[in-house]
């Protein structure tokens, strides 16, 4: 391979290279450990498209403590940390490492 095309291919290679993850999470705050989610803010049956950065606990908490036609007519993350639910889950988590992992338990 010439010199050119390898500057071409190195950097086409460098073109694909995804961005760095984002250092905290969206919803809490805390930095990232090995995991990131992509959580739709207004979900994507309710035609919503923009993406926010989470915690794999984050989002199972979101979608517990709200349906999507909830998210939908809330659309907007500070809107989905004041309900109650979700202040309480904040409080808890906020001194956690960022890999924790715990089960999310639904309302009853």
């Amino acid at each position: 391979m010439g010199r050119v095309k390898r500057k071409i291919a190195m950097a086409a290679a460098e073109a694909r290279i995804a961005p760095p993850p984002p250092a905290e999470c969206a919803l809490c705050g805390r930095l990232f450990g090995a995991r990131v989610e992509w959580h739709h803010v207004v979900p994507k049956s309710k035609g919503g498209t923009q993406t926010a950065p989470v915690h794999p606990i984050c989002h199972r908490a979101i979608h517990a403590a709200a349906d999507n036609n909830t998210l939908a007519r809330l659309a907007d993350l500070e809107a989905v940390r004041a309900l109650p639910a979700m202040s309480r889950f904040l409080r808890w988590i906020a001194n956690k490492p960022p890999d924790f992992h715990a089960p999310t338990r639904r309302p009853r």
